[in-house]
């Protein structure tokens, strides 16, 4: 064996022995997380009774969540992208019939328990790996809107049908909301350090002759370049969306939420895209709306755009979509979660 060979070893073993050491590291972090918030919180004898008690909660929680799905999928993603070059994953996608990479984002966005910051790093390593951008949003849409946590709640509070439709119409939304912004070909409005990633001008050679070693740099290096531009953006959008989540009433966004009025969809959608939580969060919110006289409809559209269109998801989306694509997004989804919202106030 010359020293070549036993240096790639040497090297190999010492890259693995580290990725399970953070590996295990990072198991025990993500799990214990709820935890350590509530120890933060106790820390400073505060109680989640309050607004404030509940905000710091949110936050402490949140963002080291966030900021390690970031970081463990992107490095997943640089890994991956070594095998597959852009253009070999875009070739692959473009054989399909249109809307079948829609359909399966979708419903991968279902088995994904993601809030909608949580699904930002998995989008932004499907853009990464030349995943058409009408399809990485379809997952965007889907995985904090329809997942399996929203899908048993509803159905626990009230019944299968009201879930079914859930469902049905969520899928549709992310489905054609990704048709309609991969028709509108505005790959030229994400950031340009995303669009270099993509053509493939940031990342190393690929190919099978690559060594595992140089695949683990690049994971590392792809970790280096995309959160090392987007944590800033983490901090700001979730810091917004704990002082939102820990001090706005209920009994306020109640008061109009009725059928009575045909702008009431509308001023839900509105009023819940600066707002942000993940389902678990919103769909006791949700129940305490109906108890208190609002509209089925009316309400899951309000719970619709703040899981799915939060304020905090598009603060972090800025570093990577430039505003002319977030306007897009925001108005077709918007236009959709309204038609959900009309369509279940005219049929329940």
């Amino acid at each position: 064996m010359n020293d070549s060979t036993l240096q790639n070893r040497q090297r190999t073993a010492f890259w693995l022995a580290g990725i399970a050491a953070a590996t295990c590291v990072w198991f025990a972090l993500y799990l214990h997380l709820e935890l350590f918030a509530d120890w933060f919180v106790a820390a400073f004898s505060l109680s989640r009774k309050t607004a404030l008690g509940e905000a710091i909660h949110f936050f402490v929680y949140d963002t080291p969540k966030v900021l390690l799905l970031l970081t463990g999928i992107v490095f997943l993603m640089g890994i991956i992208q070594t095998f597959f070059a852009p253009e070999r994953t875009r070739a692959l996608l473009a054989g399909k019939r249109m809307g079948i990479g829609n359909v399966l984002a979708s419903l991968l966005g279902i088995v994904t328990p993601f809030c909608s910051c949580s699904a930002v790093p998995l989008f932004i390593g499907f853009l990464s790996a030349g995943v058409p951008l009408g399809v990485t949003f379809s997952f965007l849409i889907s995985a904090p809107m329809v997942n399996e946590v929203a899908l048993v709640l509803l159905f626990g509070m009230f019944g299968w049908k009201v879930a079914g439709l859930y469902l049905f119409m969520g899928l549709m939304v992310a489905i054609i909301a990704g048709l309609v912004i991969g028709k509108l070909k505005m790959e030229k409005h994400l950031e340009d350090w995303v669009q270099k990633i993509q053509a493939g001008e940031l990342a190393p050679h690929v190919g099978e002759s690559m060594s595992w070693v140089e695949r683990f740099e690049a994971g590392w290096n792809h970790v280096r370049q995309i959160v090392g531009k987007v944590w800033p953006y983490v901090l700001v959008g979730i810091g917004l969306g704990a002082g939102i989540h820990g001090y706005v009433p209920q009994d306020f966004m109640a008061s109009f939420m009725g059928k009575d009025v045909w702008w009431a969809v509308p001023a839900a959608v509105v009023l819940g895209v600066p707002m942000y939580t993940n389902a678990a969060g919103i769909i006791p919110i949700v129940e305490a709306l109906i108890g208190k006289g609002a509209a089925l409809g009316t309400v899951l559209a309000f719970m619709m755009a703040v899981i799915a269109l939060s304020a905090p998801e598009v603060i972090i989306l800025r570093k990577a979509l430039k505003p002319k694509l977030i306007a897009t997004f925001l108005g077709v989804v918007a236009a959709g979660i309204m038609l959900v919202g009309f369509v279940f106030n005219l049929v329940l």
